[in-house]
């Protein structure tokens, strides 16, 4: 995105669709205050439930059945992104862990990318968080910080600063810090 006078923003345009409330919790029913939204996606409806105490959230009445739209952000505001990162499949430590890998000689041969020595002699078994070959992302993960920065509520369109946790068309969950 390209600003007036002429700097470049690095942006993830987000489309966005209105949440409808479907269920409100409330401290002397549930023993905690939240409200629960839901969104369609395909044939299904997806649920999400967000505590209202210390948010943005707090200081609106909702109703049953309100609609929740991109009208609660403005420009400029920081937020936080929390999304399901890219599954990249089975990787070998040089891509999972970023490890160097064995010289390319001095008599090593099909070794480059292997992972190398996993223990010693005493206590006999690999220990808990040894860093080896395995499924990589596929996790949820929050970026925070990132800056609002254009919003256009007619389309349901949002510019994020920054690059946000995902596939292409994935569910994402866009918050006030």
């Amino acid at each position: 995105m390209f600003k007036e006078d002429g700097t470049v923003i690095p942006v993830t345009i987000v489309q966005v669709q209105p949440n409808e409330v479907t269920q409100i919790r409330t401290k002397e029913k549930d023993k905690y205050e939240a409200i629960q939204v839901s969104i369609k996606k395909g044939k299904k409806n997806l649920k999400k439930e967000f505590r209202t105490v210390d948010s943005k959230l707090e200081t609106v009445n909702f109703q049953i059945g309100d609609k929740i739209d991109l009208s609660i952000f403005e420009e400029g505001e920081i937020v936080k992104v929390s999304g399901v990162t890219k599954g990249k499949g089975f990787q070998g430590v040089v891509k999972r862990h970023g490890f160097h890998g064995a010289p390319a000689s001095h008599g090593h041969h099909h070794v480059l990318r292997h992972g190398g020595s996993i223990g010693q002699r005493f206590p006999q078994h690999t220990l808990k968080g040894m860093r080896m070959a395995g499924r990589m992302g596929g996790d949820k993960h929050t970026t925070r910080g990132l800056k609002i920065a254009k919003i256009d509520v007619e389309r349901g369109l949002v510019a994020i600063k920054g690059a946000i946790p995902g596939n292409n068309g994935s569910i994402i969950q866009i918050q006030s810090q």
